[in-house]
Formats: C-alpha cells, structure tokens, sequence
C-alpha cells in the first residue's frame, strides 16, 4: 500500500507542465479569436460611452385602464428589446419602472437614431387596400373629367406622383416582374367617389354603406370621410399626428405617407384585410439575382396567408391605385405596393424604392409585431460619456491603488512567494479582459461602471485563494516538513477552502443577477465571471507553477527571501518516535 500511494503521489505531482500547456493554449485560442472578430477591446455600456435614456409611459386608450398590468409592460419590453437588437444597436437597455414607465438606454451607435425612433411606436400594423390617393400638395380631391375618366392632378405634372411611386413598389411571390410605373400614372386622377364604388375588399364592413351620389351615379358611403380626404394637409405634422384617429380595423380611414421623394402623400384607405399580426417573420434581403436591389420578403401564419392571397387576389384585378395595398403602422403609410397577381403560398416579396436601411426598418417592424399598449415620449435625456470616463478613472485608480497595496503586501510578508501570485493575478486579469471583449459581439455584455467595481473586487477574491494555499504549505513547513512533500499535502485542504470560498461568492453573484436589473446586474455578471476564472487560475497555474518552484533550490533549500525559510516560519525539528518501554520482568517470564 505504502509503495502504491508513493507512486500515485509521484504521478500526480511529476507533470505540472501538462496544467500550464493547457491554460497557456487557452489564452492564445481565446487572444486569437479576439483579434479574429475584430473587437480587441469591451464594449463600453451607456455611462461609459454616452448615448440617450429615453423614459416612456403607458397611455390607456379609453375605457381600457386595466390593460396597463405586469404581462403587458413585460411583453412591451421584450418587443422593444427584439426591435433595437434587431437594427444592430449595441447593448441597449429596456426595463421597466414602476408600474406604467419604460425606460431605455440605447448606447451612441450608428443605429441609435433609428432605435429611438421605432422603440416606443406602437406599431399597430395593417394591410388596407387603398381606395384613392394623391399628392398632399395637390390640394382637394380629384374630381372626375366630363366624360368620366379620371383626370390628372391639378398641376397637370405626375412625375412626383405618389402613385408612381407605389407603382415601383411591388408586391410579388418572390419571382422577378418588372413595374408599370405608366399605368399608375394615367389612373392616378381616379375621383374618390368612383375609387369608393369600385373598392370591394372582402374585409369591407364599413359601417357607411354605399348609397347613391348625384355626381355621375357614383355610390358615396361616407360624405364625412370624402370630407376628411379633402381637407388632409400632411404636410403639417400635427394634422398627420391625429390623421385617422379612433377608426377601427374595421373601418374606411384617411392616412398620410411620404414618397420615396420626400413628398407626403394622403390617401383613402378601406377596411383593414390582413392584421399584422397575420406575418410570422419578414426579413430585408439583398436580391442580385433578379437586380431587384434590397427587398423585404415576408412570411405569413396559416389564417394569414389566406387572407393575403383573397386580398391579392382582388387587387390584382383593379386599376391602380385600387391595386395597392398600404402597410398603415400606427395610422402612418409605410409602404404601399401594387400586386400584378394573387399571392399564394404564405410568401410575399415587396421590392421598389428600398435602401438597406429602408428596408430593415420595415422588416424590423413586420418581424416584432405590435405593442401591447400606447406610449407616450416623455423625457429624452443625452447622455456623454465624460461624466462616466471621470467615474471610470477614479475607479480604475482605486483599483490600481489597491492592486500596489496587495502587491506591497505580498513582497513584504510572502517575498519570493509573491512572484507566484503577481503571475497568477496577471494571467486571471488577461483572461478576464479577453473573455470581456469577446462577450460584447457573442451575447450583447457592455462593460460599465458597476461591473468595474466587480472586476476590482475580484482582486480581493483571487489574492485570498492564493493566501490560503501558501499559508496551508508553510503551515507544513512549521510542522518540520520538506517543501516538495508539504506542496502536496497542503493543496487537498487549500483545495476545499478554496472551492468552498469562491462558491459563497458565485452564488451570491448568481442571486443577485437573478433579483436585480440594470446596471446591478453588470456588477453581478462580472463577480461571478471572476469568480469561475480564479477557480481555473489557482487550479491550472498557481498549483502547477508552485510545484515547480518546489523543485528549485531557492526554494527547496528556504532561502530567507524565498518566503518559505524554516527558521524565520518557526518550524519545528522532525519528530522521532520513542521507542516503547520493555516489558514487566514477570511478562519475560512467563
């Protein structure tokens, strides 16, 4: 048994180096793929960078007060949340405050103006087939020629036309078709009351049915929505603000959009015929193949699906602009393509005008869906990043303070010792600095200021474990062993300090992840990650590293500077078993 536990002791102490290879080919696979992705350095979270915090607040609609409750505010979150990831923002923030307040910080980026203008829009989406539209700076409706076809606009001029427009917008099951900008534009004058007689979308349960008009025979289902149209300025932005107000899906409705020209555009809509709720996913796609430029391809449920292919299907039987569907997000037209077909399938692909960030935008709002409630804007703060940089700096020498006391500390108390712990923190703080900046392009971590002070108290944290551990081995020393024996048998009672010690603190970091949010969290998540790390360091380097210095004779013989003198430690001589007293006389004899 003796010779068996010699030689298990002797296998598990002769190769030191295997542990050392091991971390040091994971600090170089780690460092590369920190150079291979481009981010050599953490993000940096809002108070370190700057950015804008924007407070939002519930607004009830009428009658609806109970709808502001927990599920919804946490539903309102996570939409917000997919809608700023999904334009690219880095790290931005949405939580809840209170009961009825949202706020979000959206970090300085190229997207941040984007993210600020579509994270609080409610976003309620509808495809409505439109009825009639025009120009804003046309003034009044069209009226309807003597003959009875459609006139031009007053101007005479269609070039900026919003139907021509549209007309480069088409809706397609995802195969190629060339537009037909000509058509659009010879039936753009189109009179609302011929445009209301000939809409028959299968979604009409407008509540003002047809009825006939003295104006040439045509039906006229609601004089006060003509009147709306008429009067329609979007080119004010208080009237596009309130432009449809309190009409229902089920509903004729008058709504403003801007031209891919800049030029607003009113327009009469019909009942809405498929719900934005009805599109599973949409993505903007890059199509070189058919030389469509960027396109926004969509992705409908099962009732979806059908209900686009009924809409398409009669559209595509009219003259424009009754051939067009407008995609109306909050009472605004985003989109209004013309369809040549009905789209079957569950699949449709809107192509024309779009730029990549056009065309992100509204895939991002197709994709996310509609907030549960209304919210009102109601502070914009700008955030800079010198307050945080001041903050960072007198964190960052408060720590370097502290990292010299420890390392004074361990000079003057442990001397060569402390070239074992130096190392070991260095290597802790490499991995912890690369594993960070991986962390920001992986799963979104920012770095900011509360996680800072997480990463400064770590050093606390690693520099106790390697306390422990020297102080089991000079302990051994004390008790009159040799150093190479007294590594050994030190490290399986350090081992369960250590384990015990750092899982205290895990786990504490893990509560506090798990029951705060926001910046605390950035705190917890750095403990924790410290934590893990000084369980591999003290494991794979100060023990292996320890085990070798054993075998050196500066160390082996206690020189005085070694830190492990047994003179200066106290030690003890080797005791020596006495040998047992003899037996009585009358034993002998008998």
């Amino acid at each position: 048994m003796a010779a068996l536990k010699k030689g298990r002791n002797a296998s598990a102490t002769s190769k030191p180096w295997r542990s050392l290879a091991l971390i040091l080919i994971a600090i170089v696979a780690l460092t590369g793929g920190m150079f291979a992705s481009g981010h050599t350095t953490p993000r940096l979270g809002i108070d370190l960078a700057g950015g804008t915090s924007i407070t939002l607040a519930a607004v009830p609609e009428a009658g609806q007060e109970s709808a502001i409750n927990k599920t919804n505010m946490d539903t309102a979150v996570s939409i917000m949340e997919r809608r700023v990831n999904g334009l690219g923002v880095s790290e931005a923030e949405v939580q809840t405050q209170g009961d009825r307040n949202i706020i979000v910080n959206i970090p300085k980026g190229t997207n941040s103006k984007q993210a600020r203008e579509q994270v609080g829009t409610t976003a309620k989406l509808y495809f409505r087939p439109v009825i009639a539209t025009e120009l804003a700076e046309g003034g009044a409706a069209p009226q309807p020629s003597a003959t009875g076809e459609p006139s031009a606009d007053p101007s005479g001029d269609t070039s900026g036309d919003k139907a021509t427009d549209g007309a480069s917008q088409e809706a397609t099951d995802g195969s190629s078709a060339s537009a037909d900008p000509s058509a659009s534009a010879t039936t753009q004058g189109r009179a609302v009351t011929d445009a209301l007689k000939a809409d028959e979308s299968p979604a009409a349960t407008d509540k003002a049915s047809p009825s006939p008009s003295a104006t040439g025979g045509a039906a006229d289902p609601d004089a006060k929505l003509q009147e709306a149209y008429a009067k329609l300025d979007c080119t004010k932005e208080d009237v596009r603000a309130t432009a449809g107000d309190g009409a229902k899906a089920t509903e004729s409705t008058v709504a403003c959009g801007q031209n891919s020209q800049g030029q607003w555009q009113k327009y009469i809509l019909g009942p809405a015929a498929v719900d934005g709720t009805d599109v599973d996913e949409a993505d903007a796609v890059l199509n070189t193949t058919s030389g469509a430029g960027w396109t926004v391809t969509m992705k409908f449920t099962g009732e979806g699906s059908k209900k686009f292919a009924d809409i398409t299907g009669q559209l595509a039987q009219k003259q424009s602009p009754q051939n067009q569907f407008a995609i109306v997000l909050d009472g605004e037209v985003v989109s209004d393509p013309y369809v040549r077909q009905a789209l079957t399938g569950g699949n449709a692909e809107i192509s024309g005008n779009f730029n990549q960030q056009s065309a992100q935008d509204l895939a991002n709002m197709l994709s996310y869906g509609a907030l549960p409630l209304t919210f009102r804007e109601d502070s914009v703060t700008t955030v800079t990043a010198a307050l945080g940089g001041e903050q960072l700096e007198a964190g960052l020498i408060a720590g370097a303070i502290g990292l010299a006391l420890v390392i004074l500390y361990l000079l003057f108390y442990y001397r060569g010792l402390s070239f074992i712990a130096i190392a070991s923190l260095g290597v802790s703080a490499a991995l912890t600095y690369v594993i960070m900046a991986l962390l920001g392009p992986t799963i979104g971590f920012a770095l900011n200021l509360p996680a800072v002070c997480g990463a400064i108290v770590a050093i606390g944290i690693t520099a106790d474990s390697f306390i422990v551990y020297f102080e089991r081995v000079r302990d051994e020393i004390r008790e009159g062993r040799s150093l190479r024996p007294s590594v050994e048998r030190a490290w399986p009672r350090a081992r369960r300090t250590i384990l015990v010690s750092d899982f205290v603190s895990f786990l504490a970091a893990a509560v506090l992840f798990v029951v705060t949010v926001g910046k605390v969290q950035g705190f917890a998540f750095t403990l924790g990650l410290t934590t893990v790390l000084d369980v591999v360091v003290v494991f794979l380097f100060t023990k292996p590293l320890l085990t070798l210095m054993a075998r050196r004779k500066f160390f082996a013989s206690g020189h005085k500077w070694s830190g492990l003198d047994p003179k200066a430690l106290g030690a003890k001589p080797p005791l020596r078993r006495t040998r047992r007293p003899s037996a009585p006389a009358q034993t002998k004899e008998a």
